[in-house]
């Protein structure tokens, strides 16, 4: 391949995507707003209190996911639990081993984060936050060791889930899940 057929990759060309209506806006408004908020008061209530927390910043794009692109194979539930476990659990392994390094845990977690959501078909793209916010979270959150996996990372991503399950299937023009496995 020569220089500008390279370049002309970046044009694109395919069609933009159509827009949505209000009532799909209203329904991902309802299910992020309950679910994020479900997160944030469990977490301020009483895992806070206890130096745990129960909300990252990645579940604010998995909500992107789950509630505004239901149909997405990114916001399938494999991919919302298992993204966020495998990556949390890769992304606090790297701390381990390089954090004495940061930007080099930080690049290996993220990179190997998609490797293992690639490997596993778990790709949700959150995930590589849940891995970098497991090196660059600070020391509230190196603290929490392996137990970051599952506090904050699966069970709030679990909350993020059930809210979707509920919500999502009030309407009659919405269904989610696509599938579980």
């Amino acid at each position: 391949m020569n220089i500008s057929e390279y370049f002309s990759k970046m044009r694109g060309g395919a069609k933009s995507p159509p827009g949505v209506g209000l009532s799909e806006m209203l329904w991902s408004w309802l299910g992020a707003m309950i679910g994020i908020g479900i997160c944030g008061y469990l977490s301020a209530k009483y895992f806070e209190p206890r130096d745990l927390t129960l909300i990252i910043g990645s579940f604010g794009a998995s909500a992107v996911l789950v509630y505004g692109a239901i149909k997405s194979p990114l916001a399938q539930p494999r991919n919302l639990i298992g993204g966020h476990i495998i990556s949390g659990f890769v992304g606090v392994a790297c701390y381990q081993l390089f954090g004495d390094v940061i930007w080099m845990a930080a690049a290996l977690g993220v990179s190997l984060a998609i490797v293992a959501m690639l490997a596993t078909k778990t790709v949700h793209p959150p995930g590589g936050a849940t891995a970098l916010i497991a090196v660059i979270g600070g020391k509230k959150i190196h603290d929490l060791g392996f137990l970051y996996v599952l506090l904050p990372a699966g069970a709030g991503a679990l909350i993020l889930l059930i809210v979707a399950l509920l919500v999502n299937n009030l309407s009659k023009n919405r269904k989610y899940p696509e599938y579980w496995l």
